[in-house]
């Protein structure tokens, strides 16, 4: 895909510039037509890296893909062909890379392509979950049900990792706040007070001169700590690039206390919600759980799909290696069992997701509302400790003057 600049004048003669991407020349000039614009002039832009839009996950917000969903179906039930409702939803949205992947899908469509195979070529906007419900839709002539369903499954799932992000969010926001208030007391503020009890050479408590033997530290070799701190977080990401590790990690974020109990409850929605969505759209079992398994981010939950996965390949059943796991509740295990002898996994897994999507908006509203007052606790223990180291002996330097 290539990136043309050009120079055109709308139906009342006024100039306008611009860039846009198109396959070629000749479907850039098409584009500014379709747009009624007359074309002045028109070049390709060599990109350079500086001059690419850079974007870290998926570029497209997924409330703005739920309202595509909706009002995709919408057009659909409304008699509109797909091809019209491409062109309506590009023409509405304000969504630069959802504009630009639905110009193209359309025009792959309009040249004989499938949905399907039009959406794979824009991997970065429309995940394979997405396009492999879409394809389950087209062949079984049910992409208006497909569609919906899709817009409440996105929905859900943002939903629930929200609340889940939201919820490790504030005590890092906060623990983040606490580190930023004690370096800037530290440095700035205990060091006025360093040569003032020095000048006295009045003995100190020893919470003063802890406190003045840190903020000598900090003062002194502040770059140490930077270099510390910034060789931690490059071992972070190295441990968690490795499987094996990363792996570690994450069955002791299942393990922690707390934390660990919300960890397992989002991954079991998360999974049993993909699950039923692809099940229900009848994409076959082995390739939904390979599906689902690229949704799940937990290294050990992901490891106990591809032992179920194992499992059915060798005849047997989907939950037998789920029930010999230890993360695995009960209930997930009892509901897919009768799930699979009744013939209605997809509606048990609906049943289990819906469960633990309401269960984890409960266990975060407890966990906030018990991290809060425990935060605001550590944090004034902290800097109280270093005001009182300040305030302690200059009340007793005052009496000795007096």
């Amino acid at each position: 895909m290539a990136s043309f600049k050009y120079i055109a004048a709308d139906y009342n003669g006024n100039e306008k510039q611009g860039k846009l991407e198109a396959y070629n020349i000749d479907l850039a000039k098409a584009r500014l037509r379709d747009e009624g614009l007359k074309i002045e002039s028109i070049e390709e832009v060599k990109q350079s890296i500086w001059t690419k839009d850079i974007h870290f996950g998926n570029p497209v917000k997924n409330r703005d893909f739920v309202v595509f969903l909706q009002q995709f179906a919408a057009l659909l039930k409304a008699g509109l062909t797909i091809v019209d409702s491409l062109n309506v939803l590009r023409e509405q949205t304000k969504q630069k890379q959802l504009k630009s992947a639905l110009y193209y899908v359309e025009i792959d469509m309009r040249q004989g392509s499938s949905l399907t195979n039009a959406l794979k070529k824009h991997p970065e906007i429309f995940s394979n979950i997405f396009v492999n419900m879409v394809h389950s839709g087209e062949r079984s002539g049910s992409l208006e049900e497909t569609l919906s369903k899709l817009a409440d499954y996105y929905h859900k799932h943002y939903k629930t990792s929200q609340k889940v992000k939201s919820t490790f969010a504030y005590p890092v926001t906060v623990g983040l706040v606490a580190i930023g208030v004690v370096i800037f007391l530290m440095m700035y503020v205990v060091p006025e007070f360093i040569d003032m009890f020095s000048q006295f050479d009045a003995s100190l408590p020893i919470v003063t001169q802890v406190v003045l033997g840190i903020s000598g530290l900090l003062t002194s070799y502040w770059y140490l700590f930077g270099l510390i701190a910034l060789l931690f977080s490059l071992i972070l990401i190295m441990v968690l690039q490795r499987d094996h590790l990363r792996k570690k990690v994450d069955y002791y974020l299942l393990k922690s206390p707390g934390f660990g109990s919300l960890i397992l409850k989002s991954n079991m929605a998360s999974m049993t919600r993909t699950l039923s969505s692809l099940l229900y759209n009848n994409v076959p079992i082995i390739q939904a759980l390979q599906l689902t398994e690229q949704t799940l981010k937990n290294k050990v939950i992901k490891q106990t799909l591809q032992d179920a996965e194992s499992s059915l390949k060798q005849g047997e059943s989907l939950v037998k290696p789920l029930r010999q796991h230890w993360a695995y509740p009960y209930l997930v295990t009892q509901m897919i069992e009768v799930g699979e002898k009744t013939n209605s996994l997809p509606e048990m897994l609906g049943q289990v997701a819906t469960f633990y999507e309401d269960d984890v908006d409960t266990a975060t509203d407890q966990l906030k509302s018990l991290l809060e007052p425990l935060l605001i606790i550590t944090l004034s223990v902290i800097v109280g400790t270093i005001v009182l180291a300040i305030v302690i002996p200059m009340f007793e330097l005052f009496n000795q003057i007096n």
